[in-house]
């Protein structure tokens, strides 16, 4: 699945083996997303994790910001 826009947001869902490699994912991401001080929005359902990446101080609009910690985010799978 590719990142779609979704209410001015890029949005992705993920689906893992298990709880523990969904929740390990999410470990990855956090830390991604705070070295670039962007957080995105992230929601853990067992085995699936959704992300929402938005720019808060841009208005809530999806910025070239939010399109590069995506495909940050994205090398994190290919580099499993």
């Amino acid at each position: 699945m590719r990142w779609q826009e979704e209410n001015d947001k890029l949005f992705k869902a993920f689906e893992f083996e298990d709880f523990s490699e969904a929740f390990a994912f999410i470990s990855r991401v956090a830390l991604l997303a705070e070295s670039d001080n962007h957080h995105p929005q992230l929601f853990n359902d067992w085995n699936k994790v959704h992300i929402w990446i938005t720019t808060h101080d841009q208005g809530n609009i999806i910025t070239e910001k939010d399109i590069l910690l995506a495909s940050k985010i994205d090398r994190l799978i290919k580099t499993e």
